[in-house]
């Protein structure tokens, strides 16, 4: 890859890029499609930019529904044409007693990402409200089956349901266009939730922020466009936009933010 290229991504950014070399390599000396696990918004932009410098290979994202956060990449020669089961996504419904047990997002995430497995052989994990589902690969689909018969202290069972099936999920996203010194992580948390400089990094410090679902060390850490942090209590806030400068040289950013409940 040229360094022209490499110059709009990060250092930590190298192994990830490395990979998608090697699948853009396979799918174009192969001549056939190559699937991805879960891939999140940051690693889809960092693909397409990739595939964007390339005439016989392209790419599509899909990760079970229109909007899907967490999405599988299907890199295919430029002749081929991609169907939705190629994405091989199964969707899981979750049976429990709606009426006598509440279930939490974080309490299913907690659940499926401690039972033996890497966090990219699931997707999105889904509500409208009431009931919750989850998507996953579905290569993985009966190992998931087998293994999980509760969330928390309530039992539950899962059941796969056609794509079609999926909930309206709630969306409590709002956007918010504001300004920044820079996009230090620090910064862009204290921006997003109202916070002062000094206790967004103690929450960075205190191991209570993770960065696109690993945890996050620096509080100066330079965010880059569609990086996702969650803040333990606070919430979700991914960095949709960067803009130009305003005069008193502050970053003009987009921010899309899901508060705690």
């Amino acid at each position: 890859m040229n360094d022209n290229l490499m110059q709009h991504f990060r250092d930590s950014e190298a192994p990830f890029i490395e990979q998608v070399t090697s699948w853009l390599q396979q799918a174009g000396d192969q001549y056939r499609p190559i699937l991805t696990a879960f891939l999140n918004p940051r690693q889809v932009y960092i693909a397409q930019t990739m595939v964007n410098q390339l005439d016989d290979v392209r790419m599509r994202a899909f990760g079970g529904y229109p909007g899907a956060e967490l999405q599988r990449v299907l890199f295919y020669p430029s002749y081929y044409q991609p169907e939705q089961a190629d994405f091989q996504i199964t969707l899981f419904n979750i049976v429990y007693p709606l009426k006598f047990a509440a279930l939490k997002h974080g309490q299913i995430l907690g659940t499926l990402a401690n039972s033996g497995v890497e966090r990219d052989v699931f997707g999105d994990i889904i509500s409208d409200g009431q009931g919750w589902q989850f998507y996953c690969e579905s290569e993985m689909a009966q190992y998931f089956d087998d293994q999980i018969d509760r969330f928390g202290k309530t039992k539950v069972h899962l059941t796969a349901v056609p794509l079609a099936n999926a909930v309206i999920p709630e969306n409590d996203w709002e956007t918010v266009t504001t300004t920044v010194s820079s996009l230090r992580a620090d910064s862009v948390i204290k921006a997003a939730f109202n916070l002062s400089r000094h206790h967004a990094k103690e929450l960075v410090e205190g191991a209570k922020v993770r960065l696109n679902w690993a945890e996050l060390t620096k509080a100066d850490y330079e965010l880059a466009l569609l990086d996702m942090l969650s803040v333990m209590h606070y919430g979700r806030v991914r960095l949709a936009e960067v803009g130009g400068e305003t005069k008193k040289a502050r970053l003009r950013i987009t921010l899309d933010i899901i508060h705690s409940k």
